[in-house]
């Protein structure tokens, strides 16, 4: 279930380092997870530099990246996963740590497929064990 999309202005990383990028926030998703990277999906979203402003300033790339969990992992979890995407994005990028915006979107597992499964269902113990303090 773990998804994690990056947006960046388009032209500003070569084909490369944008692969890195995505390498780099699937491993340390699983790894701050604790879930198995097979599971993860990397997607990156590339804007065009006019279609992009940052302090109202357009073509200023300031990334963003928006990650989907499910509901239940516990809060210092998921402030450690904004950590580490944002670390990621400055080690691999170069960006100035300040521009990096992240957010998580928590998903009940109702409300999130498996295989056309809800996760609740597919992934129930996983779901059980996390649940208890």
């Amino acid at each position: 279930m773990p998804i994690v999309e990056v947006h960046l202005v388009e032209g500003r990383h070569p084909p490369a380092q944008l692969a890195e990028l995505l390498t780099a926030l699937s491993e340390r998703y699983a790894e701050v997870l604790g879930a198995p990277l097979d599971r993860v999906r990397a997607y990156l979203t590339l804007h065009r530099p006019e279609h992009w402003a940052t302090a109202g300033r357009p073509g200023v790339e300031a990334p963003y990246v928006t990650a989907v969990v499910l509901e239940g992992r516990p809060v210092e979890q998921r402030h450690r996963l904004l950590a580490a995407f944002t670390d990621v994005v400055v080690e691999v990028l170069g960006v100035e740590r300040g521009l990096v915006r992240g957010r998580l979107i928590a998903v009940h597992p109702d409300d999130w497929g498996i295989a056309g499964v809800p996760a609740s269902v597919a992934r129930v113990a996983e779901i059980a064990a996390r649940s208890v303090p």
